[in-house]
């Protein structure tokens, strides 16, 4: 494990228990400092009281949803330039092209990803 992946801190906000668990269990035997949130407003509350390196966010979520959530991010000066990948189902290009041009540094589709290809992905954000 490198000492970059041992002092990374990640938020996932994601509202699938299954998933959440999955992710997370993943994240964690990798060495990150996760943090998970379950709906959009405990992920704002989260971003808001920490420093994180990096944010996984769901789209689909109760409270305030994925784009919502997003959007408050990036107009923050405390998590703006935290970079953001969405993680969701809604795999229309509309949604992608909406999550990039609200600042998403990337975005997945859960059906399609493993937990070692998040990992991946993951790591190539944080270099």
């Amino acid at each position: 494990m490198s000492s970059e992946t041992k002092k990374a801190k990640i938020l996932l906000i994601e509202d699938e228990q299954l998933l959440a668990d999955m992710y997370a269990l993943k994240l964690r035997s990798e060495g990150y400092d996760l943090t998970v949130a379950s709906d959009g407003l405990a992920g704002l509350t989260e971003a808001g009281a920490q420093a994180f390196h990096l944010i996984l966010l769901d789209v689909i979520l109760p409270k305030i949803d994925g784009f919502g959530v997003l959007a408050k991010l990036k107009e923050d000066a405390k998590t703006k330039n935290v970079p953001v990948i969405l993680l969701t189902n809604l795999g229309q290009e509309g949604d992608i092209e909406k999550g990039k041009r609200l600042g998403a540094v990337d975005y997945l589709i859960k059906a399609n990803l493993t937990p070692a290809e998040l990992v991946k992905k993951v790591k190539e954000q944080l270099k």
